[in-house]
């Protein structure tokens, strides 16, 4: 019988064959059957969910990603873009995933990175098997209630 690779345990099978397992491979990704792979936007889609779950998110990506989800939204039959201010590494068995957002105020920042790192490393995970390595955020503006939909109103004001 051979050794078995570093992090596999083997076993009999009923039959008398050896039969090897990963160990840290709770997702089962790869097997005796096959492997699984796991593509970028599949991580990215359940990790801008997850982050928008939380309460305290107004919004997911940067100035300009938010600018053309919005107008991306306006076309009809398109859908969200649920990925949008999403970056993912993702490996064979580690995922690193990138945030950027905005909060909305009033929010405590640290809390609200918390819950979103608790909760993006829980949903993808359970659902990926992956071990998800870190969940860096970027906060890139704080949402005001008074902000939404006032800059036509200024503008007005100000050019006579």
């Amino acid at each position: 019988m051979t050794q078995p690779k570093t992090g596999t345990t083997s076993s009999l099978t009923n039959d008398g064959h050896s039969q090897s397992t990963d160990r840290g491979d709770s997702g089962a990704l790869a097997s005796e059957h096959g492997r699984t792979s796991i593509a970028d936007t599949v991580v990215s889609k359940i990790a801008g969910i997850a982050a928008r779950e939380i309460s305290g998110v107004h919004d997911l990506g940067g100035g300009a990603a938010r600018a053309a989800g919005a107008l991306r939204e306006r076309i009809p039959g398109s859908r969200t873009n649920l990925g949008q201010g999403v970056a993912v590494e993702v490996g064979e068995r580690q995922a690193a995933v990138d945030l950027d957002i905005v909060a909305e105020y009033g929010t405590s920042i640290p809390d609200l990175a918390s819950a979103i790192r608790r909760n993006v490393k829980a949903s993808v995970e359970r659902m990926t098997g992956l071990e998800v390595t870190e969940v860096n955020i970027t906060v890139h503006d704080v949402f005001l209630e008074d902000e939404a939909g006032d800059t036509d109103q200024d503008a007005g004001r100000r050019v006579e």
